[in-house]
């Protein structure tokens, strides 16, 4: 854990709550749209974090929504834990590619498998690279240039990916 007392997905988190209160769907689908082209987060870890930064005390629970939703909100403390979460090194990437660890195994693969796995990863990065595209081109029109920044990070990592599919050996 690092020393503001938060990991980078509770971070993502207090970071999406500065827009206002949202439901722990709300989050889960705030989280896709805007960081989904360059971070994965999962319903079990959203749901995982919010108690655990309600009882840091760095988000408080609303008033019971429909079919018992409840709302979270950022609390100064949480926002202070962001903000020190921020100024912290970002640590290392950890680069857990599906694909090339079946490729690493290329060999014990027959050749039609292998032709499938890229094919399926080319249709993949082929629809990721237009989506993310229009996300960065959306953020750009709306002024987001931080948004759009992160964004173009996406773009560079499908168009790489594709490259690196087409030079892949095929067994």
């Amino acid at each position: 854990m690092a020393e503001s007392g938060v990991n980078p997905t509770a971070a993502a988190l207090l970071g999406l709550l500065h827009d206002g209160a949202m439901t722990g769907g709300q989050l889960m689908a705030a989280a896709e749209k805007r960081l989904g082209p360059y971070w994965s987060m999962t319903r079990s870890q959203v749901y995982r974090e919010l108690p655990a930064l309600a009882e840091q005390g760095y988000v408080k629970l609303g008033k019971p929504g429909p079919r018992s939703s409840q709302p979270y909100s950022i609390t100064a403390a949480g926002k202070r834990a962001f903000v020190r979460w921020l100024t912290e090194p970002p640590g290392r990437d950890a680069i857990r590619n599906p694909v090339a660890l079946r490729v690493a195994f290329g060999a014990q693969h027959s050749g039609n498998q292998l032709k499938d796995l890229y094919t399926t990863a080319n249709e993949y990065h082929t629809a990721a690279l237009a989506h993310a595209r229009e996300q960065s081109r959306e953020a750009k029109k709306a002024g987001d240039e931080f948004g759009a920044a992160a964004l173009d990070f996406a773009v560079a990592y499908h168009r790489a990916a594709l490259s690196w599919l087409k030079s892949g050996p095929t067994g």
